[in-house]
């Protein structure tokens, strides 16, 4: 039998994403040209790129729930380049006039929550990384919708309300703690962390892991995504690190699939 309880916790997945992308398009949807070619905090991309970039992968996305053999063919021309098909993807996005491009962006969003909905809760779909349910796919679009908006907001020097939709980056990031140690050809700690955060409105704490766990972080749940998504230097962050490989992962965590990034410079967190 169905599970009511799992239906509705992935809806609620489904809705934060809306969520997400309303909050993001409200921030740039009254932009002039001139403020859509100002500098982000990622070198060489602008607001254009930024929003080209969530353009591009959410196509990605919705070709996977929809049409695997375009999906696949996507792949093959990422993999001919695999070092700059992301850039590639972000400049040609960005040359396009600003409301050409914010009217793409906003049909695919529209597209790709359709095709989440209709989406079998248990097929996994395929991705340039493992195959994922529907349900993680929106939490990764959410993860870099967030992550790319606050290089948005950077730029435009907004200061964004954090909300409880973090908690789907927060736990990405928690769950890429082994994948952050091997990008930088690191062993994985051999023992769980312990990661506690405090709730964006202080209601409460998200929890993580053995509450007996030797080694743990704890601080508050905004600057953890910061750290994650790299969008905010560790020295900038009200972070703390119990245990040596606890403080190690503080250093190299990502919640990303791909190189591992240069990240902020510090003293450059608003």
């Amino acid at each position: 039998m169905p599970d009511p309880s799992a239906d509705a916790a992935v809806a609620a997945v489904y809705a934060d994403l809306r969520e997400e992308g309303r909050e993001l398009d409200a921030l740039v949807g009254e932009l002039t040209p001139a403020d859509w070619a100002r500098p982000t905090p990622a070198p060489g991309w602008s607001i254009s790129h930024q929003i080209a970039h969530l353009h591009w992968t959410d196509r990605a996305a919705l070709l996977s729930l929809t049409d695997a053999a375009a999906f696949g063919r996507m792949v093959e021309e990422a993999l001919k380049a695999p070092e700059s098909f992301v850039d590639e993807g972000a400049e040609e996005g960005a040359k396009l006039p600003p409301g050409d491009l914010l009217a793409r962006w906003r049909a695919t969003r529209t597209a790709l929550d359709a095709a989440l909905a209709e989406a079998s809760p248990d097929t996994r779909f395929p991705w340039y990384g493992p195959p994922m349910k529907a349900a993680s796919m929106a939490s990764a679009r959410l993860m870099e919708t967030w992550a790319h908006g606050q290089d948005v907001a950077d730029a435009l020097g907004v200061r964004r309300a954090p909300t409880a939709r973090l908690r789907h980056v927060a736990r990405i990031g928690v769950r890429a703690r082994d994948y952050a140690f091997a990008v930088h050809g690191l062993p994985a700690p051999a023992e769980e962390f312990r990661v506690e955060l405090t709730a964006p409105d202080g209601s409460g704490t998200w929890t993580y892991g053995p509450a007996d766990a030797p080694q743990r972080i704890t601080g508050p749940a905004l600057d953890f995504c910061l750290l994650v998504t790299q969008r905010a230097h560790r020295a900038d962050l009200a972070l703390v690190a119990t245990g040596p490989d606890a403080d190690r992962w503080l250093d190299i965590a990502q919640a990303f699939a791909g190189p591992a990034g240069a990240g902020r410079e510090p003293g450059t967190a608003r």
